[in-house]
């Protein structure tokens, strides 16, 4: 029998993918709707790559939501209730885990260091996830003017050529 009991390797899910009912953009995770579907097959460096454009995405949105919060006391809350991040997991990142974990269990409040009373989180949970969807469809956006843009101007070349 093996015993070999592997953990599973981080992934940015939320348990609520939305791109099942053909959005873009994962309602959950944030996500592109290809990354969804080929994380599986992608390589350590694309992880990453996808795991620096959400991390900054909470970045850009939580830090300024959260102006009060203490860090090093999330760090320990979130450690405490088993949160597995990755080792370059930023500080946007760990206020969403501590403000996820305390939107689900409002009397956590007190202990997560995110510096808010508990009557806060639901208004401040729906604005921030509001405002980070809106983000991560702009960016969606913005990746697929960049891809086209690219491929017509690789059209325009291969017609010059001709």
């Amino acid at each position: 029998m093996n015993t070999d009991r592997r953990i599973a390797s981080l992934t940015p899910c939320a348990g609520r993918c939305s791109t099942v009912f053909g959005d873009s953009v994962c309602r959950g995770c944030r996500r592109f709707n290809h990354e969804v579907i080929q994380w599986n097959t992608y390589t350590t460096e694309q992880h990453t790559v996808v795991w620096q454009r959400l991390d900054a995405q909470l970045n850009q949105i939580l830090v300024p939501m959260l102006p009060h919060a203490n860090l090093a006391q999330v760090e320990t809350f979130i450690l405490s209730k088993r949160i597995r991040l990755r080792d370059d997991a930023t500080a946007g990142r760990k206020l969403y885990h501590a403000l996820k974990l305390c939107e689900k269990n409002r009397h956590l409040t007190d202990h997560s260091g995110l510096g808010i009373h508990y009557k806060h989180v639901r208004p401040l949970w729906d604005e921030f996830e509001h405002r980070v969807l809106a983000l991560a469809k702009a960016s969606y956006d913005l990746a697929f003017l960049r891809a086209d843009g690219m491929s017509q101007h690789l059209l325009n070349l291969d017609e010059e050529d001709e």
